[in-house]
């Protein structure tokens, strides 16, 4: 019997875990949490270690003569899953490819030097990189937004404007370069254009160094400066045009920081200069997007694909279907949550999949500064991308989150 190893153990993990058990595989699962849910699962190998501590981890995987590794959803595991590939001589990224597909910084320059187009960008150290590249941002006509360089889930992300760059007081930007080094591990930022327009992911397949884009999903973010995603649509309704472009776009960029086999997670503007990278991961794509999302409008199972590329075995990565699919996420006021209705009524809706609350009575709903900010969700399935919005949003309506 073959065995996988999973870092990560969390709900974003779970139906990876739960996958690879339905498979008849032996799982392992690695976090550093005891009481991670995916750790419940029957027959899980369970391991209490920190997912980016790789030394431990390399030793757990040759102790448990493991076949394949991989995760789901998180950018933080990839070095370790690319030590461990690199060391056992498994199917995977390298740890090269997971520096670039980690750090923004590499990533931008990996990019760049590709001819992949990539927003206005500066990699600086210190106040003084960050001041003259915040101007040269904005001289050239671009709002800025300033990144860690390797952190995720938009932690750490703030926003200048041209007026406070030309203001009198210096403390308003000099107060958002220190806010965003604070997210990151190296101290490296990014200063960059804020590149305005629709935004979408792309979820890709590569096979024996071939690409494979499965969908292209259409998002709803926030405003700046954290543009945390409340929703996503597929298919894409971008005209086909610009959909090809995309995808063309895509393929380079995985060719770019050396993706050959496994998944990508891509996100895309399209900006009044065309489609430029937001960025990639070398991992499948969280927010449900994989694991609900593709099933439902292609009928790809990318979860099953990715367990298999990662013991190298053939995956079957024709779509099965063209349907449309929507997940949306609560809308709610800021407060301790007295109570939520509804619930009942929108599971039993025509289309609706799932209604999961995230933060339950008693919790405190925030202002949406990061994804771990959202309150629930509701996911539907429809025979189009506006049939599965419609379905999501009569839900979603239906959901009144009471706080105090």
């Amino acid at each position: 019997m073959k065995k996988i190893m999973i870092l990560g153990a969390s709900i974003l993990q779970l139906p990876a875990i739960e996958k690879a058990i339905e498979l008849g595989l032996q799982c392992v699962a690695i976090d550093m949490d005891p009481d991670a849910v995916g750790f419940g699962v029957p027959g899980v190998i369970k391991e209490v270690i920190s997912t980016i501590d790789t030394e431990r981890v390399l030793e757990a995987a040759e102790r448990h003569k493991i076949d394949g590794i991989m995760t789901l959803a998180s950018d933080m595991p990839m070095k370790t899953v690319a030590t461990v590939c690199e060391k056992m001589g498994l199917p995977g990224v390298t740890t090269d490819t997971a520096l670039k597909a980690t750090n923004k910084a590499a990533m931008r320059d990996a990019l760049k030097t590709a001819g992949v187009p990539v927003p206005e960008y500066h990699i600086v150290h210190d106040e003084t990189e960050f001041e003259n590249a915040v101007k040269d941002v904005l001289s050239k006509g671009y709002k800025c937004i300033v990144k860690p360089a390797d952190n995720s889930g938009s932690r750490g992300i703030s926003f200048v404007s041209s007026q406070d760059i030309h203001s009198t007081n210096s403390e308003e930007y000099a107060a958002s370069y220190e806010y965003t080094k604070g997210f990151s591990r190296t101290g490296v930022v990014l200063v960059e254009e804020c590149m305005e327009g629709p935004e979408v992911s792309v979820e890709t397949l590569s096979v024996d160094g071939e690409c494979h884009v499965i969908q292209i999903t259409d998002k709803i973010t926030t405003e700046a400066p954290y543009f945390v995603e409340m929703g996503h649509t597929q298919p894409s309704r971008l005209p086909e045009d610009t959909q090809d472009k995309i995808r063309e776009i895509t393929k380079a960029a995985c060719k770019a920081v050396g993706i050959t086999t496994g998944p990508s997670h891509t996100e895309i503007k399209i900006t009044k200069d065309g489609p430029k990278i937001v960025e990639l991961g070398a991992r499948l794509g969280g927010d449900n997007i994989t694991t609900f999302l593709v099933p439902l409008s292609t009928g790809v199972d990318m979860v099953e694909a990715c367990i298999k590329l990662a013991l190298g075995e053939k995956v079957d990565i024709i779509p099965k279907k063209n349907c449309g699919s929507a997940i949306r996420y609560f809308r709610n006021d800021i407060g301790i949550i007295d109570s939520i209705t509804g619930i009942d009524e929108a599971k039993q809706m025509p289309g609706i999949k799932s209604v999961t609350i995230v933060h339950d009575i008693g919790d405190t709903a925030k202002e949406i500064r990061s994804s771990n900010d959202r309150t629930g969700f509701v996911i539907a399935e429809g025979t189009d991308a506006d049939d599965a919005e419609e379905k999501c949003e009569k839900a979603l309506n239906g959901i009144v989150v009471y706080v105090r």
